[in-house]
């Protein structure tokens, strides 16, 4: 029987995509455990079981590694939440939804979210090169649903719609960055709900 054209280089492209894959779930696994800057390939490597040049097939380096971790999370968070706002009307339903899914995401993945909250913040250049990228197109999303919010009425205009973006990410990140090194275990999505009990009381019109 012959093999449906194509079908080889779609099993390779699974493959790669399946190890690309298992090397990023273990960099956040030995990333969150040891430090970034105290792990090297070698760890990486040694979690998911392969030799250290095979990580190297698929990354240039352990810099590269976090690069690619952010951009895959930042990829999910924001495609995520624009298929989840799409259908809400509502942009104050749209902004709980975002906070929902932030400290779903967070809250189900702890060893990515030290990654997120301690190692992606280890250095100024890391900081500034994310904040050039999937960090900005996050903010741009929160920062459009509150200008739709001023729009209607729904909040205030003389509240600059980016900056009330950054304060209530930064208020989710604070929520995930305390729940992180709290020594109590205690659910992080309803957590969403008390942000938005102080945000929303600062920003709307009524």
């Amino acid at each position: 029987m012959s093999r449906p054209r194509g079908s080889a280089g779609q099993g390779t492209r699974a493959a790669v995509g399946d190890k690309r894959e298992a090397i990023l779930r273990s960099a956040i696994k030995v990333f969150a455990g040891k430090g970034y800057f105290n792990s090297k390939v070698a760890d990486i490597a040694g979690e998911a079981g392969i030799a250290d040049g095979t990580v190297y097939l698929y990354f240039k380096s352990k810099e590269e590694i976090l690069h690619s971790i952010f951009d895959r999370a930042m990829g999910e968070f924001i495609g995520e939440g624009r298929r989840e706002i799409e259908a809400l009307a509502s942009p104050t339903e749209k902004l709980r939804r975002i906070a929902e899914l932030h400290l779903q995401r967070l809250g189900a993945d702890r060893d990515l979210a030290i990654v997120f909250q301690i190692e992606l913040r280890g250095s100024t250049k890391f900081m500034q090169e994310f904040s050039a990228a999937g960090f900005a197109e996050y903010l741009e999303l929160i920062r459009k649903t509150i200008e739709d919010g001023q729009e209607v009425g729904l909040f205030r205009q003389d509240v600059k719609a980016i900056v009330a973006a950054k304060i209530l990410y930064g208020a989710l990140d604070e929520m995930v960055t305390n729940w992180i090194l709290s020594k109590k275990d205690y659910p992080l999505p309803p957590m969403a709900d008390e942000v938005l009990k102080v945000f929303f009381g600062g920003v709307s019109s009524k």
